[in-house]
Protein backbone atom coordinates (compact mmCIF):
# COMPACT_ATOMS: atom_id res chain seq x y z
CA UNK A 1 0.00 0.00 0.00
CA UNK A 2 1.29 3.35 -0.93
CA UNK A 3 2.13 5.29 2.28
CA UNK A 4 0.39 9.06 2.57
CA UNK A 5 2.91 12.09 1.65
CA UNK A 6 3.67 13.94 4.87
CA UNK A 7 3.62 17.53 4.55
CA UNK A 8 7.14 19.28 5.65
CA UNK A 9 7.54 21.42 8.84
CA UNK A 10 9.81 24.06 10.47
CA UNK A 11 11.45 23.43 13.59
CA UNK A 12 10.43 25.35 17.05
CA UNK A 13 11.88 28.48 17.65
CA UNK A 14 12.77 29.90 21.43
CA UNK A 15 11.28 33.33 21.30
CA UNK A 16 11.75 33.96 24.93
CA UNK A 17 9.73 35.15 28.03
CA UNK A 18 5.99 35.52 27.08
CA UNK A 19 4.69 38.90 27.86
CA UNK A 20 2.02 39.27 30.93
CA UNK A 21 -0.76 39.69 29.15
CA UNK A 22 -0.34 36.47 26.90
CA UNK A 23 0.95 37.82 23.63
CA UNK A 24 -0.56 37.41 20.49
CA UNK A 25 -3.67 34.50 20.16
CA UNK A 26 -3.77 32.76 16.82
CA UNK A 27 -7.18 32.98 14.99
CA UNK A 28 -7.73 28.88 14.80
CA UNK A 29 -8.91 26.40 17.43
CA UNK A 30 -6.70 24.34 19.71
CA UNK A 31 -7.50 20.57 19.79
CA UNK A 32 -6.35 18.75 22.50
CA UNK A 33 -6.71 14.71 22.33
CA UNK A 34 -6.72 12.85 25.64
CA UNK A 35 -4.43 10.17 24.90
CA UNK A 36 -3.78 8.78 28.80
CA UNK A 37 -4.38 10.27 31.82
CA UNK A 38 -3.93 7.60 34.20
CA UNK A 39 -2.00 7.24 37.17
CA UNK A 40 -0.62 3.77 36.66
CA UNK A 41 -2.29 0.70 33.81
CA UNK A 42 -4.56 -1.77 34.23
CA UNK A 43 -7.75 -2.33 31.58
CA UNK A 44 -8.38 0.88 30.02
CA UNK A 45 -5.79 2.82 31.76
CA UNK A 46 -3.54 4.67 29.85
CA UNK A 47 -0.67 6.74 31.56
CA UNK A 48 0.11 10.54 30.33
CA UNK A 49 0.09 11.75 27.33
CA UNK A 50 -2.13 14.84 25.35
CA UNK A 51 -2.09 15.28 21.49
CA UNK A 52 -2.22 18.82 20.31
CA UNK A 53 -3.58 19.39 16.84
CA UNK A 54 -2.37 16.49 16.10
CA UNK A 55 1.54 17.15 15.91
CA UNK A 56 2.57 18.22 19.44
CA UNK A 57 2.71 15.58 22.15
CA UNK A 58 2.57 16.51 25.66
CA UNK A 59 4.41 13.58 27.32
CA UNK A 60 4.43 10.49 26.18
CA UNK A 61 2.82 7.40 28.25
CA UNK A 62 1.25 4.62 27.10
CA UNK A 63 -1.56 6.34 25.69
CA UNK A 64 0.48 6.89 22.62
CA UNK A 65 -0.01 3.33 21.35
CA UNK A 66 -3.71 4.04 20.70
CA UNK A 67 -2.59 5.84 17.60
CA UNK A 68 -2.60 4.84 14.09
CA UNK A 69 1.00 4.90 12.36
CA UNK A 70 0.02 7.86 9.97
CA UNK A 71 -0.41 9.88 13.17
CA UNK A 72 2.50 8.78 15.05
CA UNK A 73 4.38 9.97 12.03
CA UNK A 74 3.18 13.11 11.94
CA UNK A 75 4.04 13.78 14.97
CA UNK A 76 7.14 16.84 15.29
CA UNK A 77 7.20 17.86 18.26
CA UNK A 78 7.41 16.41 22.04
CA UNK A 79 7.38 18.40 25.52
CA UNK A 80 8.27 15.83 28.26
CA UNK A 81 7.23 17.25 31.69
CA UNK A 82 9.97 14.97 33.42
CA UNK A 83 11.67 12.23 33.67
CA UNK A 84 9.32 9.58 35.25
CA UNK A 85 8.64 6.00 33.20
CA UNK A 86 4.94 6.47 32.91
CA UNK A 87 5.69 9.95 31.15
CA UNK A 88 8.31 9.13 29.12
CA UNK A 89 7.83 5.36 27.68
CA UNK A 90 6.72 6.28 24.38
CA UNK A 91 9.70 8.33 23.14
CA UNK A 92 11.42 5.21 22.38
CA UNK A 93 8.70 3.11 20.45
CA UNK A 94 7.49 5.92 18.71
CA UNK A 95 10.79 6.90 17.35
CA UNK A 96 11.50 3.49 15.92
CA UNK A 97 7.69 3.16 14.43
CA UNK A 98 8.11 6.07 12.53
CA UNK A 99 11.49 6.18 11.57
CA UNK A 100 10.91 4.51 7.76
CA UNK A 101 8.17 7.01 7.32
CA UNK A 102 10.12 9.97 8.13
CA UNK A 103 13.01 9.33 6.27
CA UNK A 104 11.26 8.94 3.46
CA UNK A 105 9.58 11.50 3.20
CA UNK A 106 12.42 14.09 4.15
CA UNK A 107 11.10 14.81 7.38
CA UNK A 108 13.09 16.22 10.57
CA UNK A 109 14.17 15.21 13.33
CA UNK A 110 11.07 14.80 16.23
CA UNK A 111 12.11 17.12 18.74
CA UNK A 112 11.92 16.50 22.11
CA UNK A 113 12.06 19.60 24.61
CA UNK A 114 12.70 19.34 28.53
CA UNK A 115 14.47 20.42 31.13
CA UNK A 116 18.60 19.75 30.56
CA UNK A 117 18.44 17.22 33.44
CA UNK A 118 15.51 15.64 32.39
CA UNK A 119 17.33 15.07 28.52
CA UNK A 120 20.30 13.86 30.68
CA UNK A 121 18.49 11.03 32.43
CA UNK A 122 17.01 9.91 28.92
CA UNK A 123 20.25 9.67 27.61
CA UNK A 124 21.67 7.74 30.45
CA UNK A 125 19.11 5.55 31.42
CA UNK A 126 16.63 4.77 28.23
CA UNK A 127 18.35 5.92 25.19
CA UNK A 128 21.68 3.95 26.07
CA UNK A 129 21.80 1.46 23.62
CA UNK A 130 21.05 -1.33 26.55
CA UNK A 131 17.47 -0.51 27.85
CA UNK A 132 17.06 0.98 24.00
CA UNK A 133 19.04 2.24 20.77
CA UNK A 134 20.25 6.31 20.46
CA UNK A 135 17.62 7.29 18.31
CA UNK A 136 19.72 10.78 18.53
CA UNK A 137 22.37 8.97 16.75
CA UNK A 138 19.97 6.59 14.22
CA UNK A 139 19.61 5.90 11.76
CA UNK A 140 22.66 8.31 11.85
CA UNK A 141 24.08 11.27 13.57
CA UNK A 142 23.54 13.92 10.20
CA UNK A 143 19.77 12.26 10.06
CA UNK A 144 18.47 11.08 13.53
CA UNK A 145 15.09 10.30 14.27
CA UNK A 146 14.88 12.24 17.79
CA UNK A 147 16.68 15.48 18.55
CA UNK A 148 16.60 16.66 22.12
CA UNK A 149 16.33 20.34 22.95
CA UNK A 150 16.69 21.86 26.94
CA UNK A 151 14.07 24.01 27.59
CA UNK A 152 14.05 26.38 30.98
CA UNK A 153 11.49 27.52 32.55
CA UNK A 154 9.57 30.84 31.51
CA UNK A 155 10.67 30.17 27.94
CA UNK A 156 8.17 30.27 24.89
CA UNK A 157 8.87 28.08 22.24
CA UNK A 158 6.98 27.90 18.64
CA UNK A 159 6.05 24.57 17.94
CA UNK A 160 3.32 23.74 15.30
CA UNK A 161 2.11 27.41 15.01
CA UNK A 162 1.67 27.50 19.02
CA UNK A 163 3.46 29.26 21.88
CA UNK A 164 4.29 26.64 23.92
CA UNK A 165 5.37 28.12 27.59
CA UNK A 166 7.53 26.34 30.36
CA UNK A 167 5.48 26.07 34.07
CA UNK A 168 7.33 25.50 36.84
CA UNK A 169 6.14 22.44 38.74
CA UNK A 170 7.59 20.45 42.09
CA UNK A 171 7.82 17.00 42.21
CA UNK A 172 10.45 14.28 43.12
CA UNK A 173 12.58 15.00 40.13
CA UNK A 174 13.63 18.01 38.22
CA UNK A 175 9.60 18.75 36.33
CA UNK A 176 8.03 21.59 34.42
CA UNK A 177 4.35 22.04 33.34
CA UNK A 178 3.31 23.38 30.09
CA UNK A 179 1.14 26.17 28.54
CA UNK A 180 -0.37 26.17 25.18
CA UNK A 181 -1.18 29.51 24.37
CA UNK A 182 -4.39 29.78 21.88
CA UNK A 183 -7.27 32.29 20.69
CA UNK A 184 -9.66 31.83 23.69
CA UNK A 185 -6.64 31.43 26.16
CA UNK A 186 -4.64 28.67 27.23
CA UNK A 187 -4.80 25.32 28.21
CA UNK A 188 -1.98 24.49 31.30
CA UNK A 189 -1.14 20.98 32.10
CA UNK A 190 0.72 21.35 35.86
CA UNK A 191 2.77 18.30 35.12
CA UNK A 192 3.28 16.05 38.26
CA UNK A 193 3.54 18.21 41.39
CA UNK A 194 2.77 19.08 44.91
CA UNK A 195 1.81 22.25 46.24
CA UNK A 196 3.58 25.21 43.56
CA UNK A 197 3.20 28.56 44.76
CA UNK A 198 5.40 29.90 41.73
CA UNK A 199 2.89 28.11 39.02
CA UNK A 200 -0.01 30.44 40.40
CA UNK A 201 1.55 33.56 40.51
CA UNK A 202 2.40 32.77 36.67
CA UNK A 203 -1.69 32.06 36.18
CA UNK A 204 -2.48 35.42 37.79
CA UNK A 205 -1.75 37.12 34.69
CA UNK A 206 -2.70 34.19 32.28
CA UNK A 207 -5.95 33.77 30.42
CA UNK A 208 -6.49 30.03 31.40
CA UNK A 209 -8.92 28.46 29.02
CA UNK A 210 -8.77 24.86 30.86
CA UNK A 211 -6.48 23.41 33.19
CA UNK A 212 -5.36 20.22 33.40
CA UNK A 213 -3.70 19.66 36.94
CA UNK A 214 -3.07 15.95 38.81
CA UNK A 215 -5.02 14.96 41.71
CA UNK A 216 -2.87 11.52 42.50
CA UNK A 217 -4.01 10.73 46.30
CA UNK A 218 -6.51 10.55 48.25
CA UNK A 219 -6.95 12.48 51.35
CA UNK A 220 -6.49 9.26 53.17
CA UNK A 221 -2.60 9.20 51.41
CA UNK A 222 -1.98 13.18 52.01
CA UNK A 223 1.54 11.62 53.67
CA UNK A 224 2.13 9.58 51.03
CA UNK A 225 1.26 12.23 48.53
CA UNK A 226 3.70 14.85 50.34
CA UNK A 227 6.33 12.56 50.44
CA UNK A 228 5.71 11.75 46.67
CA UNK A 229 5.30 15.10 45.22
CA UNK A 230 1.98 15.06 43.96
CA UNK A 231 -1.61 16.35 45.66
CA UNK A 232 -4.41 14.99 47.40
CA UNK A 233 -8.03 16.55 47.17
CA UNK A 234 -7.05 18.78 50.43
CA UNK A 235 -4.24 20.19 48.95
CA UNK A 236 -5.93 20.81 45.66
CA UNK A 237 -8.54 22.85 47.22
CA UNK A 238 -5.45 24.99 48.54
CA UNK A 239 -3.97 25.20 45.17
CA UNK A 240 -7.34 26.00 43.10
CA UNK A 241 -7.33 29.58 45.26
CA UNK A 242 -4.86 30.60 43.35
CA UNK A 243 -6.92 30.80 39.84
CA UNK A 244 -7.77 34.31 39.91
CA UNK A 245 -11.13 33.28 37.70
CA UNK A 246 -13.61 30.51 38.00
CA UNK A 247 -12.00 27.85 35.40
CA UNK A 248 -12.31 24.42 33.78
CA UNK A 249 -10.65 22.37 35.93
CA UNK A 250 -9.84 18.50 34.70
CA UNK A 251 -8.37 16.10 37.11
CA UNK A 252 -5.75 13.66 35.89
CA UNK A 253 -3.43 11.19 37.47
CA UNK A 254 -5.73 9.29 39.45
CA UNK A 255 -4.63 6.03 40.07
CA UNK A 256 -6.72 3.26 38.23
CA UNK A 257 -9.71 1.78 40.59
CA UNK A 258 -9.59 5.53 42.63
CA UNK A 259 -11.48 7.94 40.67
CA UNK A 260 -14.65 7.99 41.98
CA UNK A 261 -13.18 7.96 45.54
CA UNK A 262 -10.80 10.95 44.62
CA UNK A 263 -13.16 12.82 42.31
CA UNK A 264 -16.09 12.24 45.50
CA UNK A 265 -13.72 14.21 48.10
CA UNK A 266 -13.08 17.11 45.67
CA UNK A 267 -16.94 17.23 45.06
CA UNK A 268 -17.08 17.55 49.09
CA UNK A 269 -15.54 20.72 48.84
CA UNK A 270 -17.68 23.98 47.51
CA UNK A 271 -15.58 25.69 44.62
CA UNK A 272 -16.25 28.42 42.32
CA UNK A 273 -14.25 25.89 39.57
CA UNK A 274 -15.99 23.28 37.01
CA UNK A 275 -13.88 20.78 38.02
CA UNK A 276 -14.43 17.14 36.27
CA UNK A 277 -12.27 13.82 36.36
CA UNK A 278 -10.31 14.00 32.51
CA UNK A 279 -10.81 10.42 30.50
CA UNK A 280 -8.67 8.86 27.93
CA UNK A 281 -9.96 9.35 24.95
CA UNK A 282 -11.29 12.25 25.77
CA UNK A 283 -10.94 15.73 23.15
CA UNK A 284 -11.17 18.98 24.12
CA UNK A 285 -11.88 21.89 21.68
CA UNK A 286 -10.50 25.62 22.55
CA UNK A 287 -11.78 28.61 20.94
CA UNK A 288 -12.43 29.43 17.48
Amino acid sequence: MRQAALPARGPAVSIGPLPANGGFRLPFPMQIRVLGCSGSIAAGSRTTSFLVDGEILIDAGTGVGDLTLDELACIDHIFVTHSHLDHVLAIGLLADSVTRRRRAAGRPPVRVYALASTLTALRLHVFNGIIWPDFTRLPDTTNPVLRFEAVEVGQVLVAGGRRVEVLPARHTVPAVGYAVHGSSGAWVFTGDTGPNPPLWERLKSMPVAALVIETAFGDDEVALARVSGHLSPGQLREELKGLAAPADVYITHIKPGEVDAVMSEIGAHDSPHRIQALASGQVMDLGA
